[in-house]
């Protein structure tokens, strides 16, 4: 899996290319640890490049969702391939969070 992170306006995006599974899954974790440690609590997780997500992946974002929370921050999703926005609908995940089509509606509307 690769993640690359920058800012855009207010905004901390993470870019997610690959897998994101048990393996992989801490990698995101810690790349959105990165931006909360620079005082980052507006996440955009751009999901274009995310080939597969298993439940480790859901779970680590649910665990960097709810640090948010708790510093009164928020998370949104955009660009979901077909097999990733099936997974997110079926979690419930697309109903939980805040889901865009793309990158820009994201940080338009987020």
């Amino acid at each position: 899996m690769e993640i690359e992170r920058y800012k855009q306006d207010r905004f901390c995006v993470i870019q997610v290319k690959g897998r994101m599974d048990a393996v992989s899954a801490p990698e995101f974790e810690t790349a959105c640890a990165k931006c909360m440690e620079q005082g980052d609590t507006a996440f955009v997780v751009d999901l274009a490049g995310l080939e597969y997500i298993s439940s480790a992946g859901l779970r680590a974002m649910l665990v960097v969702a709810k640090k948010l929370k708790s510093n009164n921050g928020s998370i949104s999703f955009c660009s979901l391939t077909p097999t990733v926005e099936r997974v997110f609908s079926i979690s419930g995940f697309r109903s939980m969070f805040s889901v865009h089509d793309s990158l820009t509606k994201a940080l338009a509307n987020s």
